[in-house]
This record gives C-alpha cells, structure tokens and sequence, in this order.
C-alpha cells in the first residue's frame, strides 16, 4: 500500500496494490498491520455504502461533534467522486484548509480522514456506489453538518447547482454551527 500526504495535516491518499490476471483482480483495501508500521492507528467499527443514481449529487459537508467525532477511509467502489475534507481542528496548521481527490472504480485511491474534520462528495458520474469505515458508530445526536458552498471555507466543487437532501440544502453556515474541534499534537 502507497500512502500519500496531502497538503492538509494528517489526511492520506492510500493506493493499494491491485494484482490482476485473466480472471479479474484483487487488493487489500485495508491492513491495520501496514497503517501502524506507518505510525498511523484506527480501529474502525462500522462500514458504510451509499449509492447515488446520478451525476451532480453531493453529499456533506457532515461531520459527528464532540466524543463522537469519526475518523473514516473512504473510497468508490462504482463511479466516481470528487471526495473533500476540511480540517476543522482549531489550532492546526491547516485549519479551514481543504483537500479534494478524485476516487473512483477505476484509480482504486481512497482517503483517510481523521476526527476533526468536514466530509463531503460530489458524484462525477451516474451509478455511484460509496463505501466508508468508521472508527466510531453513527450518533444520530451528535450529527451534524455545515453548508457545502460556505464561502468561510470556499470549497471548489466543480459544479454550480447540485443535487442536495433537504438536510444538505438547509444545513448551517459554519459561523451558525456549535463545531468544536481542537488540533492536539
């Protein structure tokens, strides 16, 4: 497994090995064993799928608050998305800072993200399946999620009018929200 820093603190592009012949092909899409000789620990406890059935939809920015803050990996498994993080740690060099990598069926890429963060995806294409692991189970209590073109954070989509829930369409601005992330070293 390739990992690659981005340009925002403590988010990773993971590239698995993919080995294929005639028959198809097969990776490791996650090794706890490989992430900690890394120096990276995460111990995921829910899986995730989503499905979009069109181009345009975005999904985000959502987050969980305080002791039930997620750290997720994610990836594409049908499709693809422009996948974005948004590091919402006061105190981190990065803070207010985003990311955004295209991950798709055919790149296999995928994403960590650890606590303290926006998440959020635009789909690129239609038929998109979206798988994602947790380190902390869903807390309908503490979900929350601030809005996907808040100029605060200025996140590019790549698209003007997308397919949003009610929930995403009516979502705070950040300087509306109670988010209360804090960088520890």
């Amino acid at each position: 497994m390739n990992l690659i820093k981005t340009n925002v603190l403590d988010v990773y592009i993971l590239e698995p090995k993919v080995f294929g012949d005639n028959r198809g092909w097969f990776m490791e899409s996650w090794s706890k064993k490989t992430m900690e000789e890394a120096g990276l620990h995460y111990d995921f406890v829910q899986d995730n799928h989503s499905y979009s059935a069109q181009k345009g939809v975005l999904r985000g920015l959502h987050f969980q608050k305080g002791a039930d803050a997620q750290a997720k990996l994610v990836r594409c498994a049908k499709g693809a998305v422009l996948d974005v993080a948004v590091d919402m740690r006061k105190g981190s060099p990065t803070y207010k800072k985003w990311v955004a990598v295209e991950l798709s069926a055919e790149n296999y890429r995928q994403l960590l993200i650890p606590r303290g963060f926006l998440h959020g995806f635009v789909t690129l294409t239609d038929e998109v399946e979206f798988l994602y692991k947790a380190d902390q189970f869903y807390a309908p209590q503490a979900d929350r999620n601030i809005r996907w073109n808040d100029p605060e954070i200025g996140v590019d989509w790549g698209i003007e009018n997308p397919i949003l829930s009610e929930k995403d369409a009516n979502a705070p601005f950040l300087s509306e929200s109670d988010i209360d992330f804090v960088y520890e070293q």
